[in-house]
């Protein structure tokens, strides 16, 4: 696919708007691995390399459509234009964050925003996708659902009984594939018989592509097809996005499995540079543009740490709320 020229549909100010987001994501995250030692999630699973997926496939979708997510769910969150200073507290584990400081870095959710979840299960997100999904279908809304899940998940059997059933019932779920290539340190090929994982898309009778996972416009072109055809009725379509994660599995992996040549030769392709050039090239932006853009994204970073530190702890006498309706109903009475 050409994803040179900037989508027609695109105007400048949505333009830039995918440009800042994936800045966002970047930034924040070189943010709160700086500060792993400080924050009340011990396991954050960095995002870094892999922005282009979430910006692209959320930009493909409207406010009133879902999406669930990963335990590497901060760019998923921040694509779906989730608020920085509720995420950064969320993860500082203050009563100001987007889940009252309850659920951490794995388990981000804002419901306000439609994004239905993170959490530390692999290959979780698409059976709660496919609930969605069957809902909407059944209510004739015209929503569709994103899930997100890595290539260690494409082996877990959650994945596949939701891909069938989504093809079975052509429900309005797209399942976009992060594939990183390592299930922690895990090499894909080593516990994968096929390089191209979209071919399993052929076992179950939907459309399976690859895209480049480092390309946001090339991610939206293929995503916003998907959207379109799952509104039509046509069912469900499996994306896989090649990219590469820069960083360990999480702030506390030592990331010895992978050779220095490799994370560099991805470094080159990154994602945000390969946009900026574009911006540049399509005259939408220039350096004067972008310097106030880096400059305000970090402003906006500082802020949200700021924000974290001023919340209050929370208070250990609701440890019991948001989890059952009733306490007092605990244990039959």
């Amino acid at each position: 696919m050409n994803s040179d020229e900037l989508p027609k549909e695109w105007s400048s100010e949505e333009s830039i708007n995918i440009y800042k987001k994936m800045l966002m994501i970047r930034e924040f995250e070189t943010r709160i691995t700086k500060d792993a030692g400080k924050i009340k999630s011990p396991l954050v699973h960095p995002y870094t390399g892999e922005e282009a997926i979430a910006v692209g496939a959320c930009a493909a979708i409207n406010e009133e459509d879902y999406i669930t997510s990963t335990h590497r769910g901060h760019g998923h969150f921040i694509a779906k234009d989730g608020d920085v200073n509720l995420l950064m507290a969320e993860i500082y584990g203050k009563e100001g964050g987007i889940c009252k400081g309850r659920g951490g870095s794995m388990h981000v959710a804002d419901f306000s925003k439609n994004m239905l979840g993170a959490n530390g299960i692999v290959g979780a997100g698409p059976p709660l996708a496919l609930g969605v999904a069957l809902a909407s279908k059944m209510r004739n809304e015209g929503k569709v659902v994103l899930t997100f899940f890595g290539d260690g998940a494409s082996n877990q059997g959650m994945l596949h009984e939701s891909m069938n059933l989504a093809a079975t019932w052509k429900l309005p779920v797209i399942f976009i594939l992060e594939n990183n290539k390592y299930g922690w340190s895990t090499p894909a090929q080593t516990a994968t018989a096929v390089e191209d994982l979209s071919l399993r898309a052929q076992g179950y009778g939907i459309k399976g592509v690859i895209v480049d996972g480092n390309d946001v416009i090339e991610v939206y072109k293929s995503t916003k097809e998907a959207v379109d055809l799952a509104r039509k009725g046509g069912g469900s379509t499996l994306i896989e996005c090649k990219t590469f994660r820069w960083q360990g599995q999480t702030t506390t992996d030592a990331d010895k499995y992978r050779s220095n040549e490799e994370k560099e030769e991805w470094k080159k392709r990154c994602p945000i540079e390969i946009y900026k050039k574009r911006l540049i090239r399509g005259e939408i932006i220039d350096q004067t543009m972008i310097k106030e853009i880096e400059e305000k994204t970090l402003e906006q970073v500082e802020l949200s740490v700021k924000f974290s530190k001023k919340s209050k702890k929370p208070d250990t006498g609701t440890v019991l709320d948001d989890i059952y309706k009733n306490p007092i109903d605990i244990g039959g009475n």
